[in-house]
């Protein structure tokens, strides 16, 4: 340990973050047992996602090796090739002795481990177990069961953060309106009112008229005309409110606007979601080649151990069910 310690193999700055989302997960175990069957089940029930599974031994003199070849060997697929590139890789076992566990503290197994190009998470043994892989490891979980839970979030958790965000977007449009129109009321109330500053000119106006009387002649007449002329040039109160109006008719259509894009990005990501759940759909598992082997009794056949010879088996395939 002091070794690959000395080297940085398990320094906290190599860590990388879990992808958020993976598409693909890779999982180094043994075929059999109840660890692959934890861990797909989690993957399930959480988030169903592509799962490429690498078989091996998990303990005995052969185990290293293979669990050392896995992890590289997922590391070397290229992306875009037939076979999908996993975006995180999951290496597994259950809980055993010190012996049974003694794999993974292997050094091949470490270095392969810090040296893979793929997030890892370790899952080795029970919470109490420690090996040198879940030092090298990005992220260590307790149980393979946690280790699933790591890997994917709950798609119920992401449908209810969509909603969230629109139910957010929406009331902070509707605050933003409310403002505009209190801004515009008080603007409205602190104009004075056309009618009556028309009315008391016009007041003023034949005051002056009954004071003046005639003996002024035609210099009232000019006074007038003056008046006339620069009530004219007057900027009229309901043009301001108009014009208030306007800009506030721009900023909520900016505000709407904003709105729907926003909303659209997050039914754009739910509509993602769903067609990817919809690609590892049952149907779409069969039509990609693969086939459900059940007994007469419509029981799947999960394991060849479980077989004798002369069994009947149904093959349930893309177009239909074959003996």
């Amino acid at each position: 340990r002091r070794k690959l310690e000395a080297e940085g193999l398990f320094a906290a700055e190599r860590k990388r973050d879990i992808p958020y989302l993976p598409d693909v997960i890779g999982v180094v175990t043994s075929p059999t047992g109840a660890v692959i069957r934890d861990i797909l089940h989690r993957l399930a029930d959480r988030f169903p996602v592509h799962v490429l599974v690498w078989p091996v031994l998990v303990q005995g003199d052969n185990a290293a090796a293979q669990v050392a070849a896995a992890v590289r060997g997922f590391g070397a697929i290229e992306a875009g090739g037939p076979v999908p590139r996993p975006d995180v890789v999951i290496v597994a076992r259950g809980g055993g002795s010190l012996e049974d566990l003694w794999a993974f503290n292997e050094e091949e197994v470490v270095r392969a481990i810090a040296d893979s190009p793929i997030p890892v998470i370790s899952a080795v043994g029970h919470e109490t177990d420690t090996t040198l892989a879940d030092f090298a490891a990005d992220r260590r979980a307790p149980t393979p069961t946690a280790a699933a839970e790591m890997a994917v979030p709950v798609r119920l958790d992401l449908l209810a953060q969509v909603m969230e965000d629109g139910q957010r977007i929406a009331s902070a449009v509707s605050r933003r309106l409310a403002d505009h129109r209190r801004n515009l009321d008080a603007t409205a109330r602190a104009l004075p009112n056309p009618a009556r500053m028309l009315q008391e000119q016009a007041q003023r106006l034949d005051d002056w008229t009954e004071r003046l009387g005639h003996s002024l002649g035609g210099g009232l007449e000019r006074r007038r005309a003056r008046l006339a002329n620069a009530a004219a040039g007057l900027t009229r109160p309901d043009k301001i409110i108009q014009m208030e109006a306007g800009r506030l008719a721009s900023e909520v259509r900016a505000l709407k606007t904003a709105g729907r894009a926003a909303v659209d990005r997050a039914r754009g990501r739910l509509t993602q979601g769903s067609a990817l759940l919809e690609s590892y759909s049952y149907q779409r598992v069969l039509d990609r080649g693969f086939a459900l082997v059940t007994d007469p009794a419509g029981a799947p056949v999960t394991s060849a151990k479980t077989l004798k010879t002369g069994d009947r088996l149904d093959l349930r395939l893309r177009d239909g069910t074959r003996l």
